[in-house]
């Protein structure tokens, strides 16, 4: 039985974006569980591939994790879920960076799961993914996401279609764990609809 626990992504693809300030925990924590379930992970950014991304403990400077795929050089056809990890000045950068925005929104628009936690949401905004959808998000920007047509409610998960957000840290296995059943139905879809 643990075995299959293992592969239940298996042949999944998740992209995670982002850059310099990322909330470190909100980035390896997802990715560690993504994987131990058998998905690939692929860490995207503005940056070129093979820069680093400089990654936060709170205020404090954390770990550095090296990109994999420039998100120009990156289509949301490759990919089965797309991740949006926190941190105050990583999702404000990423709002400056117009393929980043990009990104984000053709991935909303071929209809796939997005997971975003803490201020990941905020490039939602931009992307015009925010307006008419239910999130939560790190209490600060409930102002920002409700101004740009979003119902905003302070819970550990909210799951809106394919929209998957969290709001800290502390909701980290809720949110994996959410993620995970979104691209599980994915895939039963995905069979059902091959078999028909």
């Amino acid at each position: 039985m643990e075995q299959s626990t293992g592969q239940a992504l298996r042949g999944k693809r998740v992209a995670v974006l982002m850059t310099d300030g990322v909330e470190q925990i909100e980035y390896t924590s997802p990715r560690s569980f993504l994987e131990q379930h058998g998905a690939t992970v692929t860490l995207i950014s503005p940056k070129a591939k093979g820069e680093q991304v400089q990654g936060f403990n709170h205020a404090d400077k954390g770990d550095q994790f090296q990109v994999e795929l420039n998100v120009r050089d990156a289509s949301p056809g490759q990919f089965d879920a797309l991740l949006l990890p926190g941190g105050v000045s990583n999702p404000d950068q990423l709002r400056l960076s117009k393929e980043s925005i990009d990104f984000i929104r053709n991935f909303a628009t071929e209809d796939k799961p997005i997971a975003a936690i803490c201020h990941g949401p905020w490039t939602l905004i931009d992307a015009g993914v925010a307006k008419a959808s239910h999130l939560t998000s790190w209490p600060s920007l409930q102002t920002d996401l409700r101004n740009a047509g979003a119902e905003w409610t302070d819970d550990e998960v909210v799951i809106d279609g394919k929209l998957i957000t969290s709001r800290k840290p502390d909701d980290l296995p809720a949110f994996n764990d959410a993620l995970k059943k979104a691209l599980q139905i994915d895939a039963a879809r995905a069979d059902m609809g091959a078999s028909s």
